[in-house]
């Protein structure tokens, strides 16, 4: 996880907010901060496709269970898991913002590591 991430400011700013309200672990809190340091801040029309971003519909492999999904990731406001509406602010979301198709991210989330693959992005319909 080395490679820096590339976020829209406004992600950035929502992100950056979530750290300073301390709505992370002080492991998160510790490379969500390294990795906004690194980042590339880009306008939404400047944002390359295969980004995993809000707004888009991204499949993974989460490799601790094995399992394939899709979810549409959202802001905070509009999350809906029964319609697999996840969160930017969720583990998921939080590990996997930023990073590109083919990347495979490990994270330290609240509910125990992650480590998800990013297979598909696309641009919600």
């Amino acid at each position: 996880m080395s490679q820096n991430i590339i976020l829209t400011t406004g992600t950035y700013d929502l992100i950056k907010d979530h750290v300073r309200r301390k709505k992370v672990t002080p492991q998160e809190e510790e490379l969500l901060l390294g990795e906004l340091k690194n980042a590339s801040q880009v306008l939404r029309k400047n944002l390359p496709e295969d980004i995993v971003s809000i707004n888009r519909k991204v499949t993974y492999k989460n490799h601790v269970n094995n399992e394939e999904k899709t979810i549409l990731l959202v802001g905070p406001e509009k999350a809906k898991a029964s319609k697999n509406k996840v969160s930017v602010l969720s583990d998921e979301g939080i590990a996997m913002i930023g990073y590109k198709v083919g990347d495979v991210v490990e994270w330290p989330a609240k509910k125990g590591n992650l480590k998800l693959e990013i297979l598909k992005v696309e641009e919600e319909a």
